[in-house]
């Protein structure tokens, strides 16, 4: 019998597709992946199936399955209610899940869990069950939590809001640079005791610890934090929405038919024309800001693709909404398939909110960034994208029109884009080849995969081991 992985997830998207894509690669090598979160959310994700729906993927297969969490309601689906909800009902949830499984057949041998699920990997070590997390922000993010539950006295605090911090392969930061979660006014807050459980497991809990990134793009942080710890940390990106190489490929999008007219326009335009805008599935900036935004871009003169979501859309000026319904000054929609559009030759630059997602498949494109970090980690990782990779340029905030276009024209047209693109074109080769047969993440995935096996292996011979003491009395386990 093949290994069950099962991969726990926090139901909200841009913690929802990592996980998938992981568990399309692991179902690809041969393993059995179950994914699963809570069934109140799960109709609310795009690219999710069913419950019940299972699919042959490459040489194994990958179900979905979602924990029992009756007693929820649509109030729920706030993401601080959310994350309250998923913690009170999900280790119970959980734990009849996995006995579910092996009442059916499959019983759970490995589980891999994501951010805001620590509880997970409790349930798993209490049954026995080896487990991993995927890590779905940036190694030297990781690498601040860490230090930070480790040795809070070297971070700003509300009575010294000026200290520097300065760690282990990570550049100097200020507080404004640093995530919300080890800044004052958040640590204490429901979301950072959950993270604090989370990056505990390391040390305690997890086996590995799977990267959402690529050893050659933050090789000082994964090198310093190695040295650290003792789990083993691997870098498995990028994980991408199509993975064509291991004959992955993710589901068809819902409204499939408003995705292909948004790559049909965009094959109308010029090569490198487009300016891209997409903030994620949570933030909102706000009536002043998305004016200000629509200003911006208007301002540039150059066709833009811009994802407002319907909670947004009364947002938009009325003017920039009738000047886009044909569409050719900019096309406004509510979804695009991201990956797809960021690789497509028209798209010259993404505006985006320095999400980690989004970075991963702007790097991987060779897409030059404009970042307007808003929360969590965006701020953090829009300093490395500055100043360490060194593929894009930061919008000041509050923005303004005159900012955003100044800002497009630096990464599109200006003096520095030149030098931005060809940075950009260099992580796009440089992730191309972390993923690609025998390339950094390529190996530490099927490292990963090792691991499984092995670990299902040494499952068989104690339960072996087991029915034989039963049987015969007491043997010799090194005859075993």
């Amino acid at each position: 019998m093949e290994p069950h992985v099962l991969l726990v997830s926090f139901p909200m998207q841009g913690h929802v597709n990592p996980l998938l894509r992981l568990g399309r690669r692991l179902a690809a090598s041969g393993l059995l992946v179950t994914f699963t979160t809570v069934r109140l959310a799960a109709g609310r994700l795009r690219d999710v199936p069913e419950d019940g729906a299972c699919a042959d993927v490459g040489l194994g297969r990958l179900r979905f399955e979602y924990l029992r969490d009756d007693d929820g309601d649509e109030r729920c689906l706030a993401p601080e209610d959310m994350l309250s909800h998923v913690t009170a009902v999900g280790p119970s949830a959980l734990a009849e899940f996995i006995d579910r499984q092996a009442d059916a057949g499959r019983p759970v041998t490995f589980v891999v869990n994501n951010i805001f699920v620590p509880w997970a990997l409790d349930v798993a070590a209490e049954m026995g069950i080896p487990c991993a997390m995927l890590w779905i922000q940036p190694c030297s993010v990781l690498s601040i939590y860490y230090h930070f539950y480790e040795s809070p006295e070297a971070f700003p605090t509300a009575s010294d809001p000026d200290v520097p911090v300065k760690l282990p392969g990570l550049p100097v930061m200020a507080m404004d640079e640093l995530p919300f979660m080890v800044r004052p006014e958040f640590a204490q807050c429901l979301w950072g005791d959950t993270l604090r459980a989370q990056v505990g497991a390391i040390q305690r809990t997890v086996s590995w610890v799977l990267v959402n990134s690529f050893y050659e793009l933050e090789r000082s942080a994964v090198d310093a934090l190695r040295a650290h710890t003792t789990v083993k940390l691997a870098p498995i990106g990028p994980l991408l929405e199509h993975d064509h190489d291991n004959g992955v490929d993710d589901a068809p999008a819902p409204g499939a038919e408003d995705n292909d007219r948004c790559m049909e326009w965009l094959d109308a335009q010029p090569p490198r024309s487009v300016v891209y805008v997409a903030f994620g599935s949570l933030v909102n900036i706000g009536r002043d800001e998305t004016a200000a935004v629509a200003e911006g871009l208007v301002a540039t003169g150059r066709p833009f693709l811009w994802v407002v979501r319907d909670d947004s859309r009364d947002l938009v000026p009325e003017a920039v909404l009738a000047a886009c319904r044909g569409g050719d000054k900019g096309k406004i929609t509510a979804w695009c398939p991201q990956g797809r559009v960021l690789r497509h030759g028209a798209v010259g630059c993404f505006v985006m909110h320095c999400g980690w997602n989004s970075i991963m498949e702007a790097l991987a494109a060779g897409v030059p960034m404009v970042g307007y970090p808003w929360w969590s980690d965006q701020f953090a990782n829009a300093k490395f994208l500055l100043e360490d990779y060194k593929a894009g340029v930061r919008l000041p905030a509050p923005v303004t029109g005159g900012e955003l276009r100044a800002c497009v024209e630096r990464v599109m047209s200006g003096p520095e884009a030149v030098v931005i693109r060809k940075r950009a074109m260099h992580w796009k080769h440089e992730a191309a080849a972390a993923v690609d047969d025998g390339g950094s993440s390529d190996r530490s995935l099927q490292d990963f995969v090792d691991h499984i096996r092995r670990s299902r292996g040494s499952e068989e011979l104690a339960r072996l081991a087991q029915e034989i003491q039963i049987m015969n009395g007491p043997v010799n386990p090194v005859l075993v």
